[in-house]
């Protein structure tokens, strides 16, 4: 008798597969949409699984303290702002009184939710166009989106650049990466496993793969593969 595939174990909902929120930091977010000017001071830079830059830790006047995406060049004992006629890096500004080509970050999708794109580690957007009721983006993977002129953002690049350009060397230090999120890791693939553990394992054939189409309504345990092609067999010419 076969095992479960991962499709069919991932959705039990098993410590395997689930997040280990408890052991995060917190959201990172921007600070509270305001309509006075607002300040707030950097208290300490940290840390967190949950994230793959740096977090800094904010102090607001009233002295509650929250979390938001570091920039670079951030340090203790900044203020941070929604002053638009004091702007530095780490200021929250609405995307419509942000100049044209200004690097920002952490920008929202809707007023006052805190932000939603570009939080990766440097990682950063620009702003190329201004029309009267939307501002246009071009994101890190240079594609262009629209966002209402209220959203905010935060100016300056996502600190931690050049995480990615460093080789993990060790297939050690992959494992306690990958731990640190509780992701499922080593992954192996369909065709390298046995004919019981999975619908393309066999070893008795060179063949990579057994890529066969499956019909939209079958069971998960055999739901593998091209998934309810729209078309099949080689195309006319």
């Amino acid at each position: 008798m076969g095992k479960r595939i991962i499709q069919q174990r991932r959705g039990r909902g098993t410590t395997t597969y689930r997040t280990p929120k408890h052991k995060f930091r917190g959201a990172a977010k921007l600070f509270p949409l305001m309509k006075e000017n607002f300040e707030t001071k950097v208290i300490d830079l940290i840390t967190s699984r949950a994230h793959s830059c740096p977090i800094m830790k904010i102090k607001k006047a009233n002295g509650e303290l929250m979390l938001s995406i570091a920039p670079e060049g951030i340090k203790v004992g900044d203020i941070i702002s929604n002053d638009i006629n004091n702007v530095k890096v780490g200021s929250v500004i609405k995307l419509k009184d942000i100049p044209k080509g200004q690097f920002i970050h952490n920008i929202e999708i809707n007023p006052g939710d805190g932000g939603k794109f570009c939080r990766a580690s440097g990682t950063f957007a620009r702003v190329t166009a201004k029309l009267k009721d939307k501002i246009v983006i071009q994101l890190s993977s240079k594609k262009e989106k629209s966002f209402h002129p209220d959203c905010r953002a935060a100016i300056g690049i996502v600190a931690g650049a050049g995480r990615t350009e460093k080789p993990f060397l060790k297939a050690g230090n992959k494992f306690y990466k990958m731990k640190a999120k509780n992701k499922l890791w080593p992954i192996v693939s369909g065709a390298s496993m046995n004919a019981v553990d999975h619908p393309f394992g066999c070893g008795r054939s060179s063949r990579k793969s057994k890529a066969r189409p499956c019909k939209r309504s079958t069971p998960p345990g055999r739901k593998v593969g091209m998934i309810a092609p729209k078309r099949t067999g080689r195309k006319k010419k």
